[in-house]
């Protein structure tokens, strides 16, 4: 019995040790960067212009048709709740089965009892339908910040790319302008998704 025990007791350290061996790999796991999403590549420029751009999918669907669900949804974007007046269509093209709008809209920061963080968000939007198709864009894009206090304007430009928009490390949003870039890609992503969803 002395001697099983003392076995036993040699034999603990190892199981602890083999124990302990197997956790590491879990504590070694590192969790998902929050901002991925939002880091090198979220913000394309072409030809110096910041631009959107998206190809959805709409099977079966005539040119016609995803002209006048399109243009359909533009239309009622110019009168959500967040829209300023100003927002509207500025390109009605059934021939060639094309619609654009400017937005003006609000896009929020932070808004709770004490604080509200907002800008005032300005771009447009292009549709090119084809059959079974929707080119889509989002572009000119530019901010109003603290109107109601002291105004500041950004264009997208010089205030959301990754060299304005990221740390020098490019692994984090920037403080100030990092917070423009991560609500812009989130409407931005809204929108395509949207049109997704209408068109499927």
């Amino acid at each position: 019995m002395k001697k099983l025990l003392i076995t036993m007791m040699m034999c603990l350290p190892m199981a602890l040790t083999a124990q302990n061996t197997w956790e590491m790999p879990e504590q070694d796991v590192q969790t998902t960067n929050p901002d991925q999403k939002y880091l090198v590549g979220a913000v394309p420029v072409v030809d110096g212009k910041v631009v959107f751009h998206t190809v959805v999918d709409a099977p079966n669907k005539s040119a016609k048709d995803i002209y006048a669900i399109v243009k359909s949804y533009m239309e009622k974007m110019t009168k959500e709740a967040n829209q300023f007046e100003q927002s509207r269509i500025i390109l009605d093209d059934p021939d060639n089965f094309e619609v654009a709008g400017t937005y003006q809209e609000w896009l929020v920061f932070k808004s709770t009892a004490l604080v509200l963080d907002r800008t005032r968000l300005y771009y447009n939007l292009v549709v090119k339908c084809e059959d079974g198709k929707a080119d889509i864009t989002m572009t000119r894009i530019y901010y109003l910040y603290e109107e109601e206090r002291a105004p500041q304007t950004f264009k997208a430009e010089d205030w959301i790319t990754d060299e304005e928009g990221l740390t020098k490390k490019k692994n984090k949003l920037s403080r100030v302008s990092g917070k423009f870039r991560r609500k812009t890609i989130d409407r931005k992503d809204y929108l395509f998704n949207k049109f997704a969803s209408l068109l499927k």
